[in-house]
């Protein structure tokens, strides 16, 4: 079944360091944007994360020091990556908790002004648990009958979630053929940032998801604890949280 699309769609893989959304860095990324004629763009390419790939990851995707030394580096590529993902819908594969956040990371690290908030994120793997719950490989072969090879290849992962995406839509009647209905279907929270340790509560305000004051609003914690905002922001906190924090911190203040 084709994909009923409104605006391009961009599913994508990240190959890393590691799983530390805010301190591990890109290798490898592919890009796959569909368009809504049917037509289809792919982008591929390694990347120099400037600092050690440990053994485990490379163990995992088969990238090593060697063979990113001297490819471009993140702060070379970001724009390029940032036109190619304009205006599209955003899909992946464990990309809500983890693609999307990291990438968001690598974004802001190098100034690069883009919001992943405004895309649409569809996140093939929540689908698939809440239908299934099993791997990638798994559904791969579930959804498409066939055998993911090249597990942990970016563009093969890339590919077959593009692939899961379709079979998911064709099998379940329940699924819209629609990337808002989508993107809606395979989130996990309403998050406020990308690492959901600030989401939205029923009434449509920001809490902490984690710690002493989880369940507390934001913004109420801030005016009781007026230390909390400068723990977090000296804390390693992902940088998009504390760009969430810092923009409530500064709507109450100038409220």
């Amino acid at each position: 079944m084709e994909l009923k699309l409104k605006k391009p769609i961009v599913f994508f893989d990240l190959e890393t360091t590691g799983i530390d959304v805010a301190n591990d860095r890109i290798v490898e990324i592919s890009l796959l944007k569909v368009f809504a004629d049917g037509k289809e763009e792919t982008k591929t390419m390694r990347i120099n994360p400037e600092m050690p790939i440990p053994p485990q990851a490379t163990e995992i995707h088969g990238i090593s020091d060697d063979d990113v030394k001297n490819e471009l580096t993140f702060n070379s590529v970001a724009k390029e990556i940032a036109r190619f993902i304009e205006g599209c819908d955003l899909a992946g594969y464990n990309s809500n908790k983890f693609d999307v956040p990291l990438l968001a990371e690598e974004f802001l690290r190098v100034g690069v002004d883009i919001d992943l908030k405004k895309h649409r994120l569809v996140d093939v793997q929540v689908i698939f648990h809440k239908m299934e719950q099993r791997t990638l490989s798994a559904a791969y072969k579930f959804y498409c009958d066939k055998n993911l090879d090249d597990a942990h290849s970016a563009e093969a992962d890339t590919k077959a979630t593009f692939e899961i995406l379709k079979a998911q839509i064709e099998r379940y009647n329940d699924l819209m053929n629609d990337m808002e209905e989508i993107s809606k279907f395979s989130s996990h929270n309403k998050n406020a940032d990308f690492a959901g340790r600030i989401v939205f509560n029923d009434k449509g305000e920001e809490v902490f998801n984690f710690g002493k004051y989880k369940g507390q609003t934001v913004e109420s914690v801030l005016e009781k604890d007026q230390g909390y905002f400068g723990w977090m922001l000296n804390s390693d906190f992902p940088l998009y949280t504390k760009k969430v924090l810092t923009a409530i911190k500064l709507r109450k203040f100038n409220s």
